[in-house]
């Protein structure tokens, strides 16, 4: 993986001159200590090449949220600064990329966790990406599926993922995930957008490298 900054963030690009697919990725610093585990795992899961463009996200909680809710853990609430993110995405990363010589004709947008409700959320927002990878979105969160279930997405593909173990959570709100990710894919289905719930064994922190990469994996070999 390269280190580079493009406009003021800090990026971690796998640069494939042959690829079919852009993949963009918000990511924190444990995403990144597994991120060429994650390239690697796409690579193994499908033969159609891509490149990977990896940001930084250096406020998680609110960079990612798209509108403010109380804390789950702590005290640091969550913002609403999703739009902004996707705002730097659209104005300022693509076009940086593109200049560099990407082709960001097929775009896919994934993440985990939160960056996978940020990357669902952004399915609502535009028809910029051909597929979203989810993996162990936080569904959970405060009003999405009612948002979901009153607005249809702009993306075609959309991969949804999540652990057994998630829904076993001692954390009440956290516990919600597992009803609300069947909510969002039988909405998804009713609306006719190509979706997959799949599930993975374990926990919400187990194997987000691998998961993550199913979602992107997936996506590719079904566009």
């Amino acid at each position: 993986m390269e280190k580079l900054i493009y406009a003021g963030r800090e990026c971690y690009v796998y640069d494939n001159p042959d690829a079919d697919y852009l993949l963009i990725q918000p990511i924190d610093e444990h995403d990144l200590e597994v991120l060429e585990q994650e390239v690697e795992a796409i690579r193994m899961l499908s033969d159609k090449p891509f490149s990977l463009v990896a940001f930084k996200i250096e406020d998680w909680n609110r960079e990612l949220s798209p509108w403010p809710a109380p804390p789950v853990f702590g005290k640091i609430p969550f913002g609403d600064g999703a739009i902004g993110t996707l705002s730097y995405i659209l104005d300022q990363l693509l076009p940086a990329i593109q200049l560099q010589g990407f082709d960001t004709t097929h775009c896919l947008l994934g993440g985990y966790s939160l960056a996978g409700l940020f990357s669902l959320w952004v399915s609502y927002q535009t028809d910029r990406f051909e597929g979203i990878a989810a993996a162990s979105p936080s569904a959970w969160f405060p009003k999405w599926i009612e948002y979901a279930a009153s607005n249809k997405p702009q993306t075609r593909s959309i991969y949804l993922s999540l652990g057994d173990k998630e829904e076993k959570a001692r954390n009440q709100l956290m516990a919600q995930v597992g009803n609300a990710i069947r909510s969002q894919q039988e909405i998804l289905t009713t609306q006719g957008i190509n979706t997959i719930l799949e599930w993975n064994p374990g926990n919400h922190f187990a194997d987000s490298d691998r998961r993550t990469a199913k979602g992107f994996a997936w996506l590719i070999n079904h566009l």
